[in-house]
Parts: structure tokens; C-alpha cells; sequence
């Protein structure tokens, strides 16, 4: 038995595989006295760390925001030296699972949303059911390693909330989808279930979808704010920042800010989980490489015109597509400039050590 295990951390996500993960970072950083701890809320300058028996603020030491270490992230265990009046977070642990997606800037970086999540909860607002944003959002959700769920919320006010429910199985491909409402409680007990005894899932979403309602439910009290639905059915969202609740049945969940861009981050094969259909027909061309544009014997074409493929779908699939390997050479560019950097700078500074 591991001197870090103990059933409060189990009932945190803590298992072997953190447990291992934790041993191998401690040894090869010569953590003086660290102990493990989860990342529960981020705010930014702060966060909040429980160790299983206590929760506690944290900083991250100096060394981590200076040597381009991996900052941590909601959902993160940690390496956490015990300090008055705020804990130092000192390292982080390597991670299972990583939800990502662009950064809302300029440059091309990841922003890190949540971190180890076993169940990505895809949440969809019956009054607001986007076919392309929901493939948008499973991709990501498949980026992540995580297991998808599209949740279909307030169903209490929704005309025919199994035409939307269909609606939503043929674009999640085979990812189960969930009828819910925090209202009259339908689709609860099946969103604990996922995530019992003790696993991870994060809400992923736009504002006003529903999601810190649906949090409030399970928890029976209101814990997360949420602002009145208004008549046309739409809600704004109250979650300014990124919290880890833990659930009294068991398990935990992640509330995050509504995201106003959903943009990609690498990992082109998320898209086969999403568009398998499009990947087959794909696979029927007569030319391994077709563009599907004006070559003879694509399939592709083909099941456009007589139907069988929507095009606005097509044309998802295509956007995402480029979208990813946008990302993906403009990361690997990047990567490249810094490395000349680093070099670079090792090579002025030898010549500083030889100089006479």
C-alpha cells in the first residue's frame, strides 16, 4: 500500500495510476515533503487544493511560472508544500487526461480547461440545439481522452424534447445523449451514475445552456449562480471561473465559464470518432488522395448529390479539418522558433564563457 493512499483521496480520483505517476515526480524532483492534493478551483493568481482531508489555497512557486513548467489546471493533482498563510504548489503531476482547446488569442497556444476527466459532459440547451456546434464540442471532448455524453438540457420547456433527443443521436454518432432538466430533475440519476464511485466529468457548453442548474440539482442546494431564464428559454451564465465539485452520491464534476470560442487544439484524429460516416465514404474514392473536389469516382460527391450525406455537415467536417491542421503547423513552427531561440542563446552565452 502506498504511504500517499488513503480513502479520502480515492473518493478524490486518487488511484494507482496517479499514485504511481506521483512517486516517479517526487523522485525525480527530490520533492522535500510534498504530498498530493487536487486542484479544485482556479482563480487565477489563487486556487484551491484539497489533500483529502482539507482544503486549502495554494500559489505556484516561482520556479514553475519561470522554467515554462506546466501550470496547473482545475482537475490536476499536485505536489503541495504546506506553508502559512497559502500552500506552494510545487510541481504537477503528469496527467490521464487533458481538456484543451485554443487559446482566444493571437497566438497558437493551448488553454488548458480541465485536467484527468474521465466522463465530458456535451451540453446542449433544447432551446438552443446547433447541429455543428455539437460536433464542434464532441471533438474537443475526443480530443481530451475522455469519454463524451451529450447532454440535452431543459427539457422541461422544450415542444418535443425525443425529436431534438434524435436529432442529436444522429450527429453524436453513437455517443449516448441524455434527456435533462434541473427543473423537474428528469436525466439526473443517469448523469450520477457516469460518474460513480468516484470519477471525473466536466460540463462543456455555451452560456446560458444550463449547466451550473444541473450542478445545483445533483447537489441539492444552490450551489453554483445562475441568473433567470428568460422568456424565449435562453439563460446567462454566472460561472466566472473553473471549480471542482465534489457530488454526495460520488464522484465530481466541473463547472467552466461558458465558452464564447470553441476552437481546436491538436489531434486531427478526434474527427474519425465524430465523422466516421465521412471517413468511410472517403475510403470508397477511386484515389486514395481525392480532394473531393472535381476528381472522377469520389464517393463523397457522390453521396452528396443523391442525399445520403448532408452538406452542412460536409462542410463541418472540412472546417474542423483545416482548422486542426492549421493549429498543427502553426504549433510545430512555433516550436521550431523556439528551439533556434534556445540555441541560439546557448551559443552566444558559450562564446561569453571562452571570451578572453
Amino acid at each position: 500500500m502506498s504511504i500517499y493512499f488513503n480513502t479520502q483521496l480515492a473518493m478524490l480520483g486518487w488511484d494507482s495510476y496517479f499514485d504511481e505517476k506521483f512517486k516517479a515526480f517526487a523522485q525525480e524532483n527530490q520533492s522535500d515533503g510534498g504530498i498530493p492534493a487536487r486542484v479544485i478551483a482556479d482563480y487565477g493568481s489563487e486556487y484551491m487544493v484539497h489533500d483529502g482531508f482539507a482544503t486549502s489555497r495554494a500559489a505556484v512557486g516561482r520556479h514553475l511560472r519561470n522554467d515554462g513548467s506546466t501550470m496547473p489546471a482545475v482537475g490536476d493533482w499536485v505536489s503541495v508544500l504546506k506553508r502559512e498563510p497559502v500552500d506552494l504548489i510545487h510541481g504537477v503531476v503528469e496527467r490521464r487526461t487533458v481538456f484543451s482547446r485554443k487559446a482566444a488569442s493571437v497566438e497558437t497556444r493551448q488553454q488548458v480547461l480541465a485536467a484527468n476527466v474521465d466522463v465530458a459532459f456535451v451540453v446542449a440547451a433544447s432551446t438552443d440545439v446547433n447541429a455543428r456546434r455539437i460536433e464542434r464540442y464532441l471533438t474537443i471532448a475526443w480530443q481530451s481522452g475522455a469519454v463524451p455524453v451529450v447532454l440535452l438540457t431543459k427539457a422541461d420547456i422544450a415542444e418535443s424534447p425525443q425529436e431534438l433527443r434524435a436529432e442529436l443521436e444522429a450527429v453524436s454518432m453513437g455517443t449516448p445523449v441524455v434527456v435533462t432538466s434541473g427543473v423537474t430533475g428528469d436525466g439526473i440519476d443517469e448523469i450520477v451514475r457516469e460518474l460513480q464511485p468516484a470519477r471525473t466529468g466536466v460540463l462543456l457548453g455555451p452560456s446560458g445552456a444550463g449547466k451550473s442548474t444541473l450542478i445545483n440539482r445533483i447537489v441539492g442546494t444552490d450551489l453554483m449562480r445562475t441568473r433567470g431564464i428568460h422568456t424565449s428559454g435562453e439563460g446567462r451564465h454566472m460561472t466566472s471561473h473553473r471549480q471542482l465539485v465534489q457530488l454526495p452520491q460520488g464522484g465530481m464534476i466541473i463547472d467552466t465559464p461558458g465558452l464564447r470560442e470553441a476552437q481546436l487544439w491538436e489531434g486531427e484524429e478526434g474527427l474519425g470518432n465524430i465523422f466516421e460516416d465521412i471517413e468511410l465514404l472517403a475510403l470508397q474514392c477511386r484515389f486514395t488522395d481525392c480532394a473531393h473536389d472535381t476528381e472522377p469516382g469520389c464517393a463523397i460527391k457522390a453521396a452528396l448529390a443523391d442525399g445520403s450525406l448532408d452538406a452542412g455537415r460536409f462542410r463541418s467536417y472540412v472546417k474542423l479539418q483545416h482548422e486542426l491542421r492549421f493549429v498543427a503547423s502553426k504549433s510545430d513552427a512555433r516550436l521550431r522558433i523556439e528551439e533556434r531561440k534556445k540555441w541560439k542563446q546557448i551559443a552566444m552565452g558559450a562564446k561569453v564563457r571562452i571570451r578572453p
